[in-house]
């Protein structure tokens, strides 16, 4: 199920702008069809009512449907885009009544690292989130650019290598969502998928708790405990592999995120931020 069957409500609103706009094209779309066979039926050979003119060659209300019904459809689409793209700004916060879940997403080659900086605890090619809590996430790359995309929770994302974004989502109901890299680079990125495991808060606390006393194959879907996750631990998982299953760290080193940021950021052209700078 994807982009139709939204658990969330920027999915759903998301989809509300794809029906509109369907509709809206509908407009124009239908009475085109109805009427070019309406007129290769009139206007066939054996039809002697057919009116036949060579000379006409203009006409001011047909020119004026012609141009003014798709101004309209253009102007009804631009404006329930307008209104769309500032209503579902990644950066907006989504209004629950209970405090966002901060989430800090890696993309590497050829997969997802969730970290979880307030719980103390990572997982990947597995995000776990409690339903009914917005869910800031933070997003970054440590390779090329890629993008973050969980189709029934919506807003997809790009993750760019130096630089950090910001999405702002909430699963409305429990269950199990496909999440992907909806941005091809090569090799091994059209496999990268992930699990989004949505929970009730009770069940949410009970997966933290087993996460973070390290119990085997402690995550919602049968991950498996490896341990911390320390800058030695993320050397090790940053190397290119397609073959990382789903794994949790029960706990993490203090800052990783901004540790990785930093270090995947690309080198400044020379004379741009000095010698061997770097963007922020």
């Amino acid at each position: 199920m994807g982009v139709l069957d939204p658990q969330g409500p920027v999915a759903a609103a998301e989809r509300l702008i794809l029906i509109n706009a369907t509709a809206i094209m509908l407009v124009v779309v239908i009475p085109v069809i109805l009427m070019t066979l309406a007129f290769a039926w009139w206007y066939r050979a054996s039809n002697t009512r057919a009116a036949y003119t060579p000379d006409w060659a203009y006409s001011g209300k047909i020119e004026l449907v012609v141009w003014s019904i798709p101004a309209m459809v253009v102007i009804l689409l631009a404006g329930v885009t307008w209104i769309g793209a500032h209503e579902l700004d990644p950066r907006a916060k989504l209004d629950s009544g209970r405090a966002p879940l901060t989430v800090e997403v890696v993309s590497l080659d050829w997969k997802w690292l969730f970290i979880y900086p307030e719980l103390n605890v990572a997982t990947v090619n597995e995000l776990v989130l409690p339903t009914g809590v917005p869910v800031k996430f933070m997003l970054t790359s440590a390779t090329v650019m890629s993008a973050f995309f969980v189709p029934q929770l919506g807003s997809q994302i790009y993750t760019m290598p130096g630089m950090t974004s910001q999405l702002n989502l909430m699963a409305d109901h429990p269950g199990d969502f496909a999440g992907l890299s909806s941005h091809f680079n090569g090799n091994g990125f059209a496999d990268m998928h992930f699990i989004v495991h949505a929970l009730s808060p009770g069940q949410f606390q009970s997966w933290l708790a087993a996460t973070q006393a390290g119990a085997a194959a402690a995550g919602a879907g049968g991950a498996v405990s490896v341990g911390v996750l320390d800058l030695r631990a993320y050397d090790k998982l940053a190397q290119p592999d397609n073959r990382v299953g789903a794994q949790i760290y029960r706990s993490i080193v203090p800052d990783l995120f901004d540790h990785i940021v930093q270090t995947s950021a690309p080198l400044a052209p020379t004379g741009a931020a000095g010698a061997g700078g770097v963007h922020r």
